[in-house]
């Protein structure tokens, strides 16, 4: 049977009823990553003039109070999923959001760095959301272009994206035909979706704390199959 036809049917032609044709839900093709990028609980406020600790020089800030509560609710949302095997970035936020989902599914969280945020250069260490506050000229210019090279030392646009795809066609060749759980950052997660989609930049970045986006990914394509999914923090504050 090929695209739902069955030669077997009987047709209108010979006086019975005309074969049908249903629609049929989507499933990812045969030898498929099925990725899910869940991006981190929120993380603890940063105080001006007290700079987060680092790790190979980016931020590296706990979850707060909500944020754990968040990575409770996702990681229930996924314990049903048939998730095969579950990634962190260097950074403790995502290795602290996959915690409850590790421990259910007696599956290791296994450190992938290349799942890091981008590097924010000179804005590292809680300095980047001061200047969004602050509406600065820089990250004005940001938002216009699309780029997050424009902060001093920020990691330049084309590594980012090679790294972005990098890691997810190592991660599609050591999991073929299985669904996999990245936990990892909102800036990573937009660069994924864009590539994916063939969009501008940014236009998927601003996934939400906790959220669940799916990418399905072949030899041939990528495909986008959600964003920024929430339904799990409803009733959150």
């Amino acid at each position: 049977m090929c695209g739902g036809y069955d030669p077997g049917l009987v047709t209108a032609e010979n006086g019975q009823q005309p074969a049908s044709f249903r629609q049929h839900r989507f499933a990812p093709p045969p030898g498929a990553l099925d990725l899910l990028l869940v991006r981190h609980g929120e993380s603890e406020a940063y105080v001006d003039g007290q700079p987060f600790d680092l790790v190979d020089g980016q931020g590296d800030p706990p979850l707060s109070a909500d944020g754990q509560e968040q990575a409770k609710r996702v990681c229930a949302r996924l314990a049903g999923a048939g998730i095969e095997a579950i990634y962190v970035s260097t950074l403790r936020r995502t290795a602290q959001t996959a915690a409850p989902l590790a421990s259910q599914a007696r599956l290791p969280a296994q450190i992938e760095p290349d799942l890091r945020e981008v590097h924010l250069g000179a804005w590292e260490g809680g300095l980047f959301r001061k200047m969004v506050a602050e509406n600065h000229p820089i990250m004005q210019r940001v938002g216009a272009e699309e780029r997050w090279d424009l902060i001093p030392g920020a990691e330049p646009a084309a590594d980012f994206a090679a790294r972005v795809r990098g890691v997810i066609t190592r991660v599609a060749a050591s999991h073929p035909g299985e669904r996999v759980a990245a936990f990892t950052h909102g800036g990573f997660i937009g660069q994924a979706l864009a590539q994916a989609s063939g969009s501008r930049p940014f236009a998927f970045t601003g996934a939400a704390n906790a959220s669940i986006s799916r990418l399905v990914i072949t030899d041939q394509m990528w495909i986008v199959r959600g964003y920024n999914d929430t339904a799990h923090l409803d009733g959150l504050g």
